[in-house]
């Protein structure tokens, strides 16, 4: 009985993982992995452009940073503004800033970036 009830909990253990793996976004960052859930929170890919178009129209001036601008790198705590996204593109937790040209939108408690509008 305790083999069939190992068995069943490793086959439901195996097909729970392929789930789970599509429900994330990894991302590199100095050599190190960060996984970032894929959810709701993120602008999503139809609404980009729109996103693009209207930070340009709001003028919000791009921070710079060595590099290139990835999902898993931290800003620093000085010199960048944030700001809440629109409820046009959806409820986030995340709040906005641009980066090198780049719109990305971060975690405001660590600063992570979470997304980056290319």
């Amino acid at each position: 009985m305790r083999t069939k009830l190992l068995a069943i909990a490793a086959i439901a253990g195996a097909l729970s993982v392929p789930l789970t793996a599509q429900a994330q976004t990894v991302g590199i960052v100095r050599g190190e992995s960060v996984v970032i859930d894929d959810d709701d929170d993120f602008i999503a890919l139809e609404q980009r452009p729109a996103f693009r178009e209207y930070v340009v129209r709001e003028h919000i001036p791009s921070y710079r940073v060595p590099g290139r601008v990835v999902v898993g790198g931290v800003l620093p705590e000085a010199g960048v503004t944030y700001y809440n996204v629109p409820p046009r593109f959806g409820p986030s937790p995340y709040r906005y800033t641009v980066v090198n040209d780049y719109p990305v939108l971060v975690e405001p408690r660590t600063r992570r970036i979470v997304q980056v509008l290319e």
